[in-house]
């Protein structure tokens, strides 16, 4: 009777582990190994799930004509399956998939790396100023890493096929039409846009999953209420940062519409759209949109990333120190 007490308080034990106790048993580089093969499938899941809407939204965003709506996005949809095709809804995902996965992939290693820098003590929770700026950090390295990315997916998304065939044929029209500087066109606004975006989102998904250990007395989120926690990171994360998405895309697509003369700087653009659209309707054009893909993309993200990186983890190759590199010039 004893010995079955005994039992089942072990395996409720085993079935409770302290993920901070693991973690501390990785080594630094296998942490960022993993955190990186995590982040990268998250964001890939993430990414094509929203990826209709996400080219719904763009095709708003970079126009000055186009007044948005949601029956207006219900027959963008409708009209682009009919014309094109079923798989058209995804067209871009190619070049998304290329930006996403390193984008995603750097963040969430970068996020983990920049909690260690910022961490000194070794507490198991960064205080709130340093979760918010953790996140930022995150946002801008892996922004500045992968940002002709960014350029490219928002020329597929918003052409025809004819027009760019290929995530290579854009980078090379580009190159040929506009120069090479035009592949970080719309940067300074991407960036300024990315610090309360990222912080936000990894501020509050941090902050809540906190809340919940304090409530729960220790227990971990389940899959369902991690994914709830991103959702409500995407949806404040998305509203803290969306006019300068809006200013991105108009400054990305300006050299396909005409405008580039037009977008030129971050404040122009913003003054122009704000004054020939409106605030309302210009700057916050498609967030409904982003309220309904946002939460969706941001909470499978995080909820995939966790579980991939604790999956992960478990395996004990990663519980021991990696082999030393070569030495070179030992003698010396």
């Amino acid at each position: 009777m004893g010995g079955g007490q005994s039992t089942a308080e072990e395996s409720a034990g085993k079935k409770k582990p302290d993920l901070h106790a693991i973690d501390e048993r990785i080594p630094r580089a296998y942490k960022i190994i993993t955190s990186l093969a995590a982040g990268a499938v998250a964001g890939a899941v993430a990414k094509t799930t929203i990826a209709p809407l996400d080219r719904t939204k763009i095709n708003f965003q970079i126009s000055s004509d186009k007044r948005y709506s949601f029956r207006g996005a219900i027959r963008f949809l409708i009209r682009s399956f009919r014309n094109e095709g079923f798989l058209s809804l995804w067209r871009g995902n190619s070049a998304t998939m290329a930006r996403v996965v390193p984008f995603a992939a750097i963040q969430y290693a970068a996020h983990e790396q920049w909690k260690h820098l910022l961490n000194p003590s070794n507490d198991r929770v960064l205080p709130p100023l340093k979760r918010y700026v953790a996140g930022s950090l995150a946002g801008v390295t892996a922004s500045s890493l992968t940002y002709p990315l960014d350029m490219a997916r928002a020329r597929m998304a918003v052409t025809n096929k004819c027009q760019y065939g290929s995530l290579f044929e854009v980078f090379l029209k580009i190159y040929r039409a506009e120069g090479f500087p035009t592949l970080y066109r719309g940067f300074t606004p991407t960036i300024a846009g990315v610090i309360p975006y990222a912080g936000t989102s990894f501020f509050t998904y941090e902050t809540l999953k906190k809340w919940h250990c304090e409530y729960s007395g220790g227990e971990d989120a389940s899959h369902i209420q991690k994914l709830c926690f991103g959702a409500v990171a995407g949806l404040l994360g998305q509203s803290a940062s969306y006019p300068l998405d809006i200013v991105r895309r108009r400054m990305q697509t300006a050299g396909i519409t005409g405008t580039e003369h037009i977008y030129t700087s971050i404040w122009t653009t913003l003054l122009t759209i704000g004054r020939n659209e409106g605030v309302r309707i210009g700057l916050y054009k498609g967030l409904s949109m982003n309220w309904i893909k946002g939460p969706i993309a941001v909470g499978v993200s995080f909820t995939v990333f966790e579980f991939i990186q604790r999956q992960l983890r478990k395996f004990q190759v990663f519980h021991t120190e990696p082999p030393p590199p070569p030495s070179v010039g030992k003698g010396t």
